[in-house]
């Protein structure tokens, strides 16, 4: 039997709008008991949802930018609700594409990361069955830290369609934006007093750093910004390279010098140590080898010039690295009174390797390393952290990985010809990665999402093709605004032919 939808009340479109409507508010409500930041962070993922299909370039551009603010607001969990936006968002416009036939963009370390992630996901599965160290009981912990890194995998994908719509300086000139909400906070932190900022800007530590007396910016912990200034200050050395007014350039690197001393971080400091050289090597000149021992010997002064900093160098004499009075043992027994933070990691890493023995080949699982120890704390040393929650076999995929890594630059390095922008780039992601390995031997450098956020994004434009002229076809804008007035052209035709 025929039905009249006029007459039928389930077929007037008010209705329906309205159900929905209702529906919303209701959620909304809920929220709003709830958290209220979380109505923002909802109003705020609509609108991106419904931008990033009509303008996806600004869109991603917009997200690369925002995500550097987010770490302040970790208790919220707006970090990871912005990681599981940024998987959803690509596996959405990758259905788009295939649906539409279109082509998707990816390179042969993308497929190679994606091997390595799915391969992470076997611990995942392992957790879930009882076949590790640890219980069932900690499967959350191993889903969130496995979506933390398959996020990473979904940044590669997202930026390398930007590929022939934008250019790769362009991207990276981009990415320079992502600085000044962090800067910014960073500025307030050392300006004000702590009593006068919000919660969210002070840092909170114990034994013998107090709060408010090391620098964060939006970055969480000082050492997660002290990495996140170097991976700049390493972009902006390329960028000088790059450019004819190099002033502006200059006066950054000098800034973000500033702020890596700021946060107090003896992680950012050895990593710089081991930036310098690794970037001068390949270029090893007069010049270059006196730029970088300005560039460390102005980055050690405001180190060392500053009581905490003084404080920080003067702790290394109280362990078993300049002190050959103490030996592991003693440290161990130290730590637990004299606020040594580096007596703490002899002693972390002491009792990770210590349970790591009982369970050898596949360790405990996923971001376990701070349920391990006594300490109840994460494991400041990447490479124990492999092998205590891994095993044998995760510690050689992050082997593997580390090699894959250094593979990729080199090769992309030398397929382009000298002194280019791509090749330079490149020279400096390998310096950045050396002091990364040398940052996780006493920090947790690969818990820093943020970081590795920019690192995969510079790292997918770096596979682009970057002589390759973009056409306006490419640009969604141009596009959009064309179609536009070929729109208006075509009616104007048709008035005119209507009207004869």
């Amino acid at each position: 039997m025929a039905i009249d939808q006029g007459s039928n009340i389930l077929f007037r479109p008010t209705i329906w709008i309205s159900v929905l409507g209702l529906i919303f508010s209701i959620i909304v409500g809920v929220v709003a008991n709830l958290q209220p930041l979380y109505i923002v962070a909802l109003f705020v993922a609509i609108a991106i949802l419904i931008n990033f299909f009509k303008n996806f370039e600004q869109t991603v551009l917009g997200l690369l930018i925002l995500r550097s603010a987010l770490d302040a607001f970790s208790d919220q969990q707006l970090p990871a609700a912005f990681g599981v936006g940024i998987d959803i968002l690509a596996l959405l416009y990758v259905a788009v594409l295939l649906l539409r036939r279109q082509k998707i963009h990816t390179d042969g370390f993308w497929w190679l990361l994606a091997g390595w992630i799915a391969l992470q996901g076997l611990w995942v599965v392992l957790q879930a069955i009882g076949g590790l160290g640890l219980g069932a009981s900690y499967l959350p912990v191993a889903i969130r830290e496995w979506i933390r890194v398959f996020s990473g995998l979904m940044i590669y994908l997202l930026v390398m369609q930007l590929k022939e719509r934008l250019t790769a300086e362009k991207v990276i000139s981009y990415l320079f934006l992502s600085l000044i909400i962090p800067i910014t906070a960073a500025t307030l932190q050392i300006l004000l007093p702590p009593s006068m900022l919000p919660s969210f800007l002070v840092f909170q530590s114990g034994y013998a750093i107090e709060a408010g007396s090391r620098m964060n910016g939006t970055l969480g912990h000082p050492n997660a910004f002290a990495t996140f200034s170097l991976f700049f200050l390493s972009l902006a050395l390329w960028k000088i390279g790059q450019v004819k007014q190099r002033l502006p350039w200059l006066i950054l690197v000098a800034a973000l010098a500033f702020f890596l001393v700021s946060s107090k971080s003896l992680t950012g400091l050895v990593m710089l140590v081991a930036f310098i050289p690794a970037l001068v090597a390949p270029k090893m000149n007069i010049v270059n080898l006196i730029g970088g021992i300005l560039l460390f010997g102005l980055v050690l002064f405001f180190f060392a010039s500053s009581p905490m900093g003084q404080e920080r160098l003067q702790s290394l004499y109280g362990t078993p690295l300049l002190n050959p009075d103490i030996d592991v043992s003693r440290a161990i027994l130290l730590q637990w009174s004299d606020g040594n933070s580096f007596n703490w990691r002899i002693a972390q890493w002491t009792f990770l390797l210590e349970k790591w023995r009982y369970s050898p080949l596949l360790g405990y699982g996923l971001d376990t390393s701070r349920f391990l120890t006594p300490l109840a704390s994460y494991s400041h040393n990447d490479y124990v952290r492999f092998l205590a929650e891994e095993g044998i076999f995760g510690f050689i995929l992050f082997l593997f990985l580390i090699g894959a890594l250094f593979v990729r630059l080199f090769q992309l390095a030398y397929s382009v010809p000298p002194n280019s922008s791509k090749r330079n780039l490149c020279f400096i992601l390998l310096a950045f990665l050396v002091s990364m390995l040398v940052g996780m031997l006493a920090g947790n450098v690969w818990n820093h999402t943020t970081l590795f956020f920019y690192w995969w994004t510079l790292l997918a434009v770096a596979g682009w093709d970057w002589d390759k002229p973009i056409t306006a076809e490419f640009d969604s804008a141009t596009s959009t605004k064309q179609k536009y007035f070929n729109y208006q052209k075509n009616s104007k035709r048709r008035r005119l032919s209507r009207s004869e």
